[in-house]
């Protein structure tokens, strides 16, 4: 498994745009190619910070989706919306290759 991970903050005079633009981002992630989930995530306490994952088979099904047009203008589209944006790939720890999961 390979995760790609982008952590931004949503610019705060943006916020309807982005929402916007966000519900027909997340289809257009979903068709990449080698996507098998997508995730977002919020801070409790509110604030406008983001935390997305999409998760591959592993580095060459990332590498085909990341190589795409259609990753870049999403990328891009997120420039205009959000600010310090930061992508990370991630892959499985070598002490810790597979989930574990209580009792096992």
């Amino acid at each position: 498994m390979v995760l790609n991970v982008t952590k931004y903050n949503i610019h705060p005079d943006k916020v309807e745009l982005f929402q916007a633009w966000v519900k027909k981002a997340i289809p257009r992630i979903l068709a990449l190619p080698g996507v098998v989930e997508f995730r977002a995530y919020r801070p409790l306490s509110g604030a406008w910070q983001v935390v997305t994952t999409v998760e591959f088979s592993d580095l060459n099904a990332w590498s085909k989706s990341a190589s795409t047009e259609e990753y870049t203008r999403i990328l891009d589209e997120l420039h205009t919306l959000a600010v310090d944006v930061l992508v990370d790939v991630w892959g499985p720890s070598p002490v810790v290759p597979v989930p574990l999961k209580p009792g096992t």
